[in-house]
């Protein structure tokens, strides 16, 4: 193999380590500005189990107080009927 080729590999392999890592980082970052909204779903969209049903999409009606999705941090408190604790 060239020495140029050999330069362009290691070049494309280091950059898409880098974007990688910063997908990654993203990733996380994104993760940890999310809160639990409940009181806010519309019936069989909710994110996770709630007391009467075991998985996602399982809320039987809309608003449903044990029922969340995940939103961004801080705007549960400003949508109508949001709260950040279930009931």
């Amino acid at each position: 193999m060239k020495k140029t080729n050999i330069a362009v590999a290691t070049a494309f392999t280091g950059l898409l380590a880098l974007g990688g890592t910063a997908l990654t980082t993203t990733t996380a970052v994104a993760a940890e500005e999310k809160e639990k909204c409940y009181g806010v779903v519309k019936a069989g969209k909710n994110d996770c189990a709630t007391k009467t049903g075991s998985c996602a999409g399982t809320a039987k009606s809309d608003a449903q107080k044990d029922a969340f999705l995940m939103v961004p941090k801080g705007l549960c408190d400003r949508l109508a009927g949001g709260s950040t604790e279930s009931k």
